[in-house]
């Protein structure tokens, strides 16, 4: 059996008091402390409604299905990212508590804190001291803020949960593995069993939990290589067969995810084309500087924004190299102490641990994030446990010197202070016009917030105000493509179809493949008479995007309105085929047919939309209008009467 060093030794021996004020109040009650100080320190959070992203990831109406969950695990580009298993936790929040944003924020701070009283059980399990002082500054500090007060970011905290969970599970199997006596300790009133069985049966379990945090979130693909330094920090050595052999599967499920979510971020995400074209030198200079932005946010979380300035990256500057250089020069200060002192190997622990949890995010790999910042502090929710936990074992250290109330007074303020800035930093969660106003006050060159502020405002009808936002994001960003669309689709709806021509020619010659650009020229060249030339464009729209019921519909549409009507009819059964409770599909198809006077399949259609949403004016007008030419006025009446109570105007 290996042995572990005096070191760890004398680690273990004194985890129970070192661990923090665990020595003297149980741990149910210090996981109710943790639940309570962070639902206290993010009480706005609760408060808040859908943000950036959220949208996406609530799920939409056309996977809310059965078959929509089938969707999310198999059908490739059904969600924005491919990780089934947080769409599928979004998928049943849904059914719990539709799209109502309380649910999914409480669930959010739940996890949180759940991870934070995770984080200190395996850091008792491991004999670190300081393990209570490590979660509350994990569970308080600000830099975590956006990972909880934001709904997308339950990739975060869900997926850490099964990160933790799988690393206690794995600790536990490779503590049994090393101790014949714990093969035959059982746990509660369990009956004694094969140590093979019991072993077999917590690396099986380990792995499942591992492979549940890569489909939630990839970042978590760190967590081998992370297992295997702490064994290094524990036992000084690695043993090939105990240490490394059991995590060869982790690691190659690792790099597998890895490299498909890199695949999907380039192909399907957009992370690609010139903003993502960078050199070696270039990658070299972003890893340096987001290491010491990152640790930097950690010792003093000053200025904490949503979306960063974005660097400018020149090797030419030679002060640009001070970062990587820096860092570099910290590790071999690091490796160096590590053979001098028992401090100096805990050191480099969490330097690697910290390092090694943000590399996904460092540069090397193109995300889509970085072609508006390289840095964001949801990507260093991981990589702070490692600080984390090395403060909280240097604030025990120093707390056994001090008394009970000396270390209260001492310590106490500490967190107060994280929690009133964490506190603080979550109401600017509370709406997009907040987030992105505030944003915008500290970064105002930002031409993301300034065009994500344009939808926004567009979206509560205040198009006039959206405007001037996409016209500064197209300065500071002329080759956006998406604003060019916003931007024309905002001329449409002022009824400006003219104007907006140009920009969606403008969003296509940027990006073809564009469906939304598609689709929108089309509509704009309907609307001035020019409807033979928007048809190519809604079919190039439904090529693109071939599972697409609007896309269809919209073809159909201008197909029917040129005097095609038969070529239309397929394009509307594939619309309803698509989305069968399309209720703007079965009203539009009966519009189509009673415009080529085949009234009872309109009276179908018509029916068919009742059926689905009887508030419908459109169809109950459509409905009356059908009937009437059909003789059967005393029938049509009843519908003019609903849709004119419905708002309609009536004959």
């Amino acid at each position: 059996m290996p042995r572990h060093s005096p070191s760890s030794q004398n680690n273990a021996r004194s985890g129970a008091t070192a661990s923090g004020t665990s020595s003297f109040i149980s741990p149910f009650w210090m996981w109710l402390l943790v639940f309570a100080s962070v639902l206290l320190a993010y009480a706005p959070a609760l408060s808040a409604g859908l943000i950036w992203d959220d949208a996406g990831h609530i799920t939409r109406p056309d996977l809310r299905s059965l078959a929509g969950l089938g969707r999310i695990w198999f059908e490739r580009g059904a969600t924005q990212q491919y990780y089934p298993l947080l769409h599928s936790a979004f998928w049943f929040e849904h059914h719990l508590w539709g799209d109502a944003p309380l649910g999914y924020h409480l669930l959010n701070v739940l996890l949180h804190a759940a991870n934070a009283c995770l984080f200190a059980t395996l850091l008792r399990r491991l004999a670190i001291p300081g393990a209570w002082f490590a979660a509350f500054l994990f569970a308080l500090h600000p830099v975590c803020v956006e990972s909880v007060a934001w709904i997308s970011e339950q990739k975060n905290t869900l997926s850490t949960l099964f990160y933790f969970s799988a690393a206690l599970v794995y600790v536990r199997f490779d503590t049994a593995r090393a101790s014949a006596s714990a093969f035959t300790q059982p746990f509660s009133r369990r009956p004694a069993r094969s140590p093979h069985t019991f072993s077999v049966r917590l690396y099986a379990l380990a792995t499942t939990l591992f492979i549940c945090a890569l489909l939630t979130k990839t970042v978590t693909a760190t967590l081998p290589a992370a297992l295997l330094v702490i064994f290094w920090w524990q036992r000084r050595r690695l043993d090939w067969r105990r240490d490394v052999v059991p995590l060869l599967p982790w690691l190659a499920l690792g790099a597998t995810a890895g490299w498909f979510t890199a695949k999907f971020e380039r192909d399907l995400i957009g992370a690609s084309g010139s903003d993502f074209n960078f050199s070696l030198a270039d990658r070299l200079l972003i890893a340096g500087r987001a290491f010491w932005f990152y640790l930097g946010k950690l010792v003093w979380p000053a200025d904490l924004i949503f979306i960063y300035p974005r660097w400018t990256l020149d090797p030419a500057q030679l002060w640009q190299w001070a970062f990587p250089i820096a860092g570099a020069a910290l590790l071999g200060v690091a490796v160096f102490a590590a053979y001098i002192r028992t401090y100096g190997r805990s050191a480099l622990t969490a330097l690697l641990l910290f390092a090694g949890a943000l590399f996904p995010v460092l540069g090397f790999f193109n995300i889509y994030p970085f072609q508006f910042s390289f840095v964001a502090d949801h990507f260093q929710y991981l990589a702070s446990l490692a600080v984390f936990a090395l403060v909280g074992a240097a604030i025990a250290q120093i707390a056994t010197t001090l008394s009970i109330a000396a270390r209260t007074a001492a310590i106490a303020p500490l967190f107060l202070l994280l929690g009133f800035l964490s506190w603080k930093q979550s109401t600017i969660y509370r709406d997009v016009f907040t987030l992105y106003e505030t944003t915008l006050a500290r970064n105002p060159a930002c031409w993301m917030a300034h065009n994500n502020l344009a939808i926004a405002l567009a979206d509560t009808g205040r198009i006039p105000e959206a405007i001037p936002h996409l016209e500064t994001t197209l300065a500071l960003k002329p080759d956006f493509a998406q604003a060019e669309n916003n931007l024309g689709d905002d001329l449409v709806r002022l009824g400006r179809a003219p104007e907006a021509i140009p920009h969606f020619e403008r969003a296509l010659h940027l990006q073809p493949n564009y469906a939304v650009a598609q689709r929108n020229l089309g509509m704009a060249l309907a609307m001035t008479d020019r409807a033979e030339e928007a048809v190519a464009h809604f079919a190039r729209a439904a090529e693109i995007q071939p599972s697409d019921a609007e896309a269809e519909l919209d073809w159909a549409v201008a197909l029917a309105q040129t005097s095609h009507f038969p070529a239309a009819a397929p394009h509307f059964e594939r619309a309803l085929a698509l989305a069968p409770n399309y209720i703007d599909a079965h009203v539009a198809y009966g519009h189509a047919f009673a415009a080529h006077q085949q009234l009872d399949d309109a009276v179908a259609q018509f029916r068919a939309a009742l059926e689905l949403d009887p508030r419908s004016a459109d169809a109950q007008l459509g409905l009356a209008y059908a009937l009437r030419s059909l003789g059967r006025n005393e029938e049509a009446q009843k519908h003019f009467l609903a849709a004119k109570a419905l708002g309609a105007s009536s004959p």
